[in-house]
């Protein structure tokens, strides 16, 4: 056995039966729901609370420093970056389901939906902005775009899980 059959049999890049893939989509998408607008949701809830000095005044100005950032990408780079992410994503849709690349489709599965969510983040940003959202009606604004990350992240999961199973259906029906 070569070195590079010793790589690929520890790698395996046959996706869908790999548990290190299903442990990524978890962790993925558990990271995504708690870091909303990249604010930690133990941040709302402390300042909802009311736990502590100033944890409002913490909560408003993370989300304030990271929709700044956020907008601010989006208007120097938006239009660029959205080239680049619609070239990777159809590439990785080509590959994978034209060609039947597992891993491609594995990392298509994983990268649509977070582009969703990216969208939504860009627009919850902005009526953040535009509506100076502060207090309650912030996190009332943030545990909305929290639910709709969740319910994009279940909808991805459960399509994948589907996608999954019929692609080791097939392969386990071939072999």
């Amino acid at each position: 056995m070569t070195l590079l059959d010793n790589v690929f049999e520890l790698i395996d890049l046959r996706s869908f039966s790999n548990l290190w893939f299903w442990i990524a989509l978890a962790v993925t998408w558990s990271t995504v729901s708690h870091w909303v607008l990249g604010v930690p949701w133990d941040m709302a809830i402390r300042a909802r609370r009311g736990q502590g000095e100033t944890a409002m005044e913490d909560f408003e100005d993370m989300v304030r420093i990271n929709t700044g950032r956020l907008l601010y990408v989006a208007n120097q780079s938006g239009t660029l970056l959205a080239g680049i992410a619609a070239f990777a994503l159809s590439s990785l849709a080509i590959l994978g389901f034209v060609y039947g690349n597992e891993f491609s489709q594995a990392v298509f599965m994983l990268a649509f939906p977070l582009t969703g969510v990216g969208l939504l983040s860009l627009r919850t940003a902005r009526r953040i902005r535009d509506e100076a959202l502060r207090g309650e009606a912030l996190i009332a604004r943030l545990s909305r775009h929290r639910l709709a990350v969740q319910m994009v992240g279940m909808a991805s999961i459960f399509v994948t899980a589907m996608w999954g199973m019929y692609q080791n259906m097939a392969i386990g029906a071939l072999g």
